[in-house]
């Protein structure tokens, strides 16, 4: 575009040298060898012009003819090149879809065009070739070759890293990860994985250097920065705990600040504090936790914090705790386990069945079953609450990889990744997919009528149930005059919902004990009733 205004522009300042010549006209007289040429002065102008185009268009033509010999080998270098090119880029395609074959073709093709030293690219499609066609000796081989090349350096270390990956060798890969870094800081693989050395190690203030690296060169968001920094200092100061607990608390301190709505910060910074009897921080920082999520860890805690409290007080401490956090399962809990401890039962139940309305778990049947044994110490209640236990969703807890904990750990045992636990429910189990509406109050009561002539039926009773933790479910099978099998569910209020005037069911024999099922107490069957009628 540019070259085109130049064209114009001086298109356009010789026609105004030529209409200014035009307006003043005259004459120019030449004398040359003894003869005199006279002519105007617009001729003349013409005349300049024309021989200094000739002159340009003669040098013009000489100057090809003299580089023709190089113009020619151009063209057909530059077409070479670019045909190695065109084999480079269909090789590469070809190994990105998985074809061995093509990019193995594609690379000899490029080869014989390009010169490799100065296409880097031929060495990387000929790796991946070789791993292709399962020549992973080969490929380790052009990777190693590459480290000796500074502008191919950090694809051989990622070529290497990647295929110590393959073969499980971690220490290699770490190795190779350790050195990215050094040739570039800006990349994450390798600081990804030196990150997870560092770790495995327990070396939090190498980790926390190498996050402060990440943050400072944006390989991570600010916030994914203060996350890991805060799982690392949470896990600094549970390993200085027993030695150093000045330096535990400043750690911990700084992770609940970075973060005060991650659980085990909180809990590892009340602890140091309390233990250096401040308790109203330490009170604060668990408060503070328990707004933004409440987590079982935190309300015992709370409720201790003070080692010589009475019960009362601790269920004072609870109640606050719910007050913090209302209409949630674990405020419920907290006060229903303090009121346990208080023998207030009539809180404890009403605490213990408000968890279970909003939440519907395991641990609140397990602690409503623990409340009416302290309380009646009624067996069949007991039983059918842990019955019910069993078939409920799983009470959550720590979960990375498949690995269920008690208790946080900042990396995973299994994959060695950073701030891998998550606090969720466990994989359900198959009695609460087989029983899941068992609560529910819109679900029908079977009742069971009794019969008048149980002798004369042929009817076969199968009790099974005499533990409730190892039987999901209690079922009574009956076997009708035509041979068809009709089952049954049995629960605790079909049972109440049988007349008191009814007639007392005797089997007819006593059948032979199935191989699953675990029988039934002596000492349960001694306090049977006379009518016979028992769930467990």
């Amino acid at each position: 575009m540019i070259r085109v205004l130049v064209f114009l522009a001086v298109v356009f300042a010789l026609g105004l040298g030529f209409a200014w010549l035009a307006d003043r006209p005259g004459e120019m007289l030449v004398t040359f060898n003894g003869y005199q040429y006279q002519v105007s002065l617009m001729v003349a102008a013409v005349a300049v012009v024309a021989v200094v185009a000739a002159v340009m268009i003669v040098w013009w033509l000489v100057k090809a003819l003299w580089n023709s010999p190089y113009t020619i080998s151009r063209y057909f270098r530059v077409r070479r090149r670019d045909r190695g090119y065109q084999a480079l880029s269909t090789g590469m395609i070809a190994a990105g879809a998985g074809d061995g074959a093509l990019a193995r073709k594609k690379t000899k093709e490029a080869a014989k065009l390009i010169r490799s030293d100065q296409e880097p690219l031929i060495h990387l499609l000929d790796a991946q070739a070789s791993l292709l066609e399962g020549d992973h000796e080969g490929a380790r081989e052009k990777f190693e070759t590459m480290l000796d090349d500074p502008e191919m350096r950090l694809l051989g270390l990622r070529g290497l890293y990647l295929e110590a990956e393959r073969l499980g060798d971690r220490n290699a890969a770490r190795h190779y990860a350790g050195r990215g870094p050094a040739v570039g800081p800006q990349l994450a693989w390798a600081a990804e994985s030196t990150l997870e050395d560092l770790t495995g190690r327990s070396d939090w203030d190498g980790a926390l250097k190498l996050v402060d690296a990440q943050k400072s060169t944006r390989q991570i968001e600010r916030d994914a920065a203060n996350r890991r920094r805060a799982v690392l200092l949470t896990a600094k100061a549970q390993a200085l705990i027993a030695s150093d607990a000045n330096a535990a608390r400043t750690a911990a301190l700084e992770a609940n600040r970075l973060r005060p709505d991650f659980a085990p910060a909180a809990v590892v910074a009340a602890t140091l504090l309390f233990r250096q009897n401040d308790v109203r921080k330490g009170s604060k920082i668990l408060e503070a936790a328990w707004k933004a999520e409440p987590h079982p860890e935190i309300a015992e805690l709370y409720t201790h914090a003070r080692p010589g409290d009475a019960v009362l007080d601790r269920l004072n401490r609870a109640k606050k705790l719910q007050e913090l956090k209302k209409n949630h399962a674990e405020s419920s809990l907290a006060v229903a386990r303090a009121a346990l401890d208080a023998q207030d039962f009539s809180t404890a139940r009403q605490e213990a069945e408000a968890a279970i309305r909003m939440d519907r778990r395991e641990g609140a049947y397990l602690l409503l079953a623990d409340i009416e044994e302290a309380e009646t110490g009624d067996q069949g209640k007991v039983r059918q609450l842990l019955s019910k236990a069993v078939r409920a969703p799983r009470d959550p807890a720590w979960v990375a990889d498949g690995v269920v904990s008690e208790r946080w750990a900042p990396v995973s045992p299994v994959t060695g990744r950073l701030d891998a636990f998550e606090w969720r429910a466990p994989m359900e189990r198959l009695g609460q997919l087989i029983d899941s509406h068992e609560d529910s109050p819109e679900a029908p009561v079977p009742a069971i009528a009794a019969s008048a002539k149980p002798a004369e039926e042929k009817t076969e009773v199968i009790e099974q149930g005499a533990v409730a933790a190892e039987t999901p479910a209690t079922e009574a099978k009956t076997e009708n005059r035509t041979g068809e099998a009709h089952v049954t569910a049995v629960t605790a209020a079909a049972f109440a919902a049988v007349p008191d005037d009814a007639e007392a069911v005797e089997p007819a024999q006593e059948l032979a004990r199935l191989p699953d099922d675990p029988g039934v107490d002596p000492d349960d069957a001694a306090d049977k009733s006379t009518r016979r009628f028992r769930l467990f």
